[in-house]
């Protein structure tokens, strides 16, 4: 007689791990890691390094504390890393990104349980407390290839800057902003290196088209109604780097497709509105943030309903 074995589900098993998900995820970054060492010069390959290695660092000290499995083998503290560092400008002390990199993993990863249990982006979150604390420092921007022709790193104001307090200096051409010829964190300069990434998450299946597309586009159809530059609007700032990569984070977005077009729509929403009305030039950390939070809610206002129920959770007649 056969043996039938009963056990909890999910009982469809896929060879997709943790692992192979971030391996994926890092070699879309890789683009715009490769683009901010050209642009930025030695001192960005440092601080990518800086920020990589405190990040495993810390999770693997935090874990031996925990007295818990050590989980650095699956690569998200490296992902963790490697995003944070995205978010710095290039001048940023390296002990500040330190700073970043343990409350990254320790505060908003670790203390709520570690991966798959934060509820908000632990890069995002790293850098609005780096903002907070260190306001000069996270907005010093240098001009591109700039370390090519001088030791000294040459200042100059951000294009959000430009348009949102009318800072000295011309804004880039579109071709510019395409390249990454702009000043602005190491890793959101160079529109086309994170589209490429976008691409293969996409082509590998790791992400869902429907965030990046339905948050780009929201940004799109605002600036268009605010009368604003909309290629400018969607090749400055942090819009791709946040859309591509932190806005399709799986622990802190919904599951559902309805919730994720909901929470991507907000996301787009809240960062045009920080861009027009705010006092800050920049809005994507925080758009993030915010909907992070609301994920939960979202998720639940856009559940299906189980199969066989009626409108409003009621059972079907027969």
């Amino acid at each position: 007689m056969e043996k039938l074995i009963v056990s909890s589900s999910p009982h469809l098993k896929s060879g997709r791990t943790t692992q192979k998900i971030m391996r994926d995820v890092l070699i879309a970054l890789s683009p715009a890691a490769l683009a901010s060492i050209i642009l930025f010069g030695p001192r960005a390959l440092m601080l990518i390094a800086v920020c990589v290695a405190s990040c495993v660092l810390a999770e693997w000290v935090c874990r031996k504390v925990m007295k818990r499995d050590n989980t650095i083998g699956d690569l998200s503290a490296a992902v963790t890393g490697l995003l944070l560092a995205f978010n710095l400008p290039v001048t940023i002390h390296p002990l500040m990104a330190v700073f970043g990199s343990i409350v990254a993993i320790v505060v908003v990863k670790q203390m709520f349980g570690g991966i798959g249990q934060n509820f908000v982006n632990p890069a995002l979150t790293a850098r609005i407390v780096m903002m907070t604390s260190f306001p000069s420092a996270m907005s010093n921007w240098v001009q591109p290839l700039s370390w090519l022709h001088s030791s000294d790193a040459v200042t100059t104001a951000s294009p959000l800057g430009i348009i949102k307090e009318g800072a000295g200096g011309t804004l880039p051409s579109h071709w510019e902003l395409l390249l990454g010829i702009n000043a602005g964190c190491l890793g959101e300069t160079c529109a086309i290196a994170l589209i490429l990434g976008g691409i293969y998450l996409v082509a590998r299946g790791v992400i869902h088209p429907a965030i990046p597309l339905c948050y780009i586009g929201t940004a799109a159809v605002i600036s268009l109604i605010a009368g604003r530059d909309v290629v400018t609007e969607l090749l400055t700032g942090g819009l791709m780097l946040g859309a591509i990569f932190m806005a399709t984070d799986y622990t802190t977005t919904p599951i559902s497709l309805k919730g994720r077009i909901v929470f991507a729509i907000g996301c787009g929403i809240i960062t045009m509105l920080i861009r027009i009305y705010g006092s800050l030039p920049e809005g994507v950390s925080f758009s993030i943030i915010l909907m992070n939070i609301l994920s939960p809610h979202i998720e639940k206002l856009t559940r299906p309903r189980a199969f066989g129920s009626g409108r409003k959770g009621k059972e079907a007649q027969p």
